[in-house]
């Protein structure tokens, strides 16, 4: 699997193969992919939305103090950014991202239909929280996700520059989610 991230077009002329593989990004695959892709723009999906609703209990905490993390829950919609990477290493990627993703079983690798920025609709994989995992933490008052949040680490670091990355690149591409400032600006504030 590829380690480094090479953009060879934000919006490359022609269309799409085939075998391409196109990803939804919604936490820190928006910023952080970790693969080479050909194509990335904004994207909607309909049906789930964004949520600091898992326990992390590897990359941004442990089981014995947990951190929170994003998760495509039930309802709503979710903007997000989405990735087309080529056919021939769409093998590669899918086994780097469940790696990634699946280090416990909290994530679901799901086919999803995403609306493009350029118009187009595809069909692309992403990862959904299993709300039957014990790591489904649901729907948390701010307070709460800032007391998780401010001290808990993980093998990706800390958590509280997971939420505040992910803030950041919310307003980047114009969603304006008023919890997740609510959380990043309590966090900024010591």
């Amino acid at each position: 699997m590829p380690c480094r991230e090479e953009h060879l077009s934000e919006n490359p002329p022609g269309a799409a193969n085939d075998d391409d593989l196109w990803i939804f990004g919604y936490g820190s695959l928006m910023w952080r992919p970790g693969f080479d892709h050909l194509d990335r723009q904004r994207a909607l999906l309909r049906g789930r939305h964004r949520s600091l609703c898992v326990w992390s209990w590897h990359h941004r905490g442990s089981q014995a103090a947990p951190g929170l993390v994003m998760g495509l829950d039930h309802g709503g919609a979710c903007v997000g950014i989405a990735y087309r990477v080529a056919g021939q290493i769409a093998g590669d990627v899918r086994d780097y991202l469940d790696a990634r993703e699946r280090v416990t079983p909290v994530y679901l690798a799901t086919d999803v239909n995403l609306h493009l920025a350029d118009g187009r609709r595809v069909k692309a994989l992403t990862y959904t929280v299993d709300r039957m995992n014990p790591q489904y933490a649901g729907r948390l008052d701010v307070a709460t996700a800032v007391a998780t949040v401010r001290d808990a680490v993980g093998h990706s670091g800390r958590n509280p520059d997971y939420v505040r990355e992910t803030a950041a690149h919310l307003r980047e591409i114009g969603v304006n989610d008023p919890f997740m400032q609510a959380v990043a600006a309590a966090l900024r504030q010591g």
